[in-house]
C-alpha cells in the first residue's frame, strides 16, 4: 500500500517537473515576430524596432515582458516614454510618446531643443528636419531639462504664438530670426518673409500660406510687415532676388 502511494507520488512529481520544464522551454523559445508601432513621427517603425529589439534575446516574449515591467525603459532621444502592449504570444504594440518640441537654438557646437514651455528637452549634434532653428535670441547658460534662460522672457511667448500659428497652417520653416527690436523674419528655403514686430501674426501667416504655391521655386523677400486684412492699403510686396 505504501509502495503504491510512493509510486503515485513519484509519478505526480515527475509529471509536475516535466510540465514545468515544458512550460519553461515553450516560454524561452517563444519569440516576438510581429511589432506594431504607433505614435511615432521622429522615427520610422524600423528604427524603433531596431532600438527596442536589437537581438534575439530581446525578442523573447518572456524576457521582453520582464524587462518592460521591472527594468527602466531604453532612453531614446526625443521620446518621453513608450509602452509595450502584448496582443498575443508573438505580437506586441509599441505606443510611443514623443517629446513636444517647438524649436531649437545653437549653443556651444550643439543643438538644444526646447518644448512649448521653454524647457530644454534634448541636446543633439545634428539638426532634425521639421523643427525650426531660432536665431537672434539672447540667453545665458543653457542646462538640459531647465528653462531656456532668455534675456527677455516675453520673447518666448512670441515664439510659442508663432509656432502655434505655423502649425495650424501646416507650414514648416527652416529658421525663425528675431531682430533687436522684436521684428521677426521667417526663412523658407530661398524665401525670406518679413513679419514685422509680431502684430497680426495669424493674418500674415494665413496670407503667406495662400501665396506659397505661387512662390515655389522663386527667390526673394516677401514683405508682410504692414499687412492687415482689414486695411486694403496695408498690402504686401515680393522683392525678387537674382539666382
Amino acid at each position: 500500500m505504501h509502495k503504491t502511494q510512493r509510486r503515485k507520488k513519484g509519478i505526480w512529481k515527475a509529471a509536475a517537473v516535466a510540465t514545468v520544464l515544458l512550460a519553461a522551454v515553450l516560454l524561452l523559445t517563444l519569440r516576438i515576430t510581429e511589432v506594431k508601432v504607433t505614435g511615432n513621427e521622429r522615427y520610422t517603425r524600423e528604427e524603433l524596432v531596431n532600438i527596442l529589439f536589437p537581438d534575439n534575446l530581446s525578442r523573447n516574449s518572456l524576457v521582453c515582458l520582464f524587462r518592460n515591467r521591472f527594468q527602466e525603459h531604453v532612453q531614446i532621444p526625443f521620446v518621453e516614454d513608450y509602452e509595450i502592449m502584448f496582443q498575443g504570444p508573438g505580437r506586441v504594440e509599441v505606443i510611443v510618446y514623443e517629446k513636444s518640441v517647438v524649436g531649437y537654438v545653437s549653443y556651444m557646437s550643439s543643438y538644444m531643443y526646447f518644448d512649448k514651455d521653454g524647457i530644454i528637452v534634448e541636446s543633439a549634434n545634428e539638426a532634425l528636419p521639421g523643427i525650426p532653428l531660432v536665431t537672434g535670441l539672447k540667453f545665458g547658460q543653457i542646462v538640459l531639462y531647465q528653462k531656456l534662460p532668455l534675456e527677455k522672457e516675453e520673447t518666448f511667448q512670441e515664439i510659442l504664438n508663432l509656432t502655434q500659428v505655423l502649425s495650424i497652417y501646416g507650414l514648416q520653416v527652416d529658421r525663425i530670426q528675431f531682430g533687436a527690436y522684436g521684428e521677426i523674419v521667417l526663412y523658407l528655403q530661398d524665401i525670406e518673409v518679413l513679419l514685422g514686430s509680431g502684430g497680426n501674426l495669424n493674418d500674415k501667416v494665413s496670407e503667406l500660406n495662400d501665396m506659397l504655391p505661387q512662390l515655389r521655386g522663386r527667390r526673394g523677400i516677401l514683405h508682410l510687415e504692414d499687412y492687415d486684412e482689414t486695411n486694403i492699403r496695408a498690402g504686401y510686396t515680393f522683392e525678387p532676388k537674382e539666382p
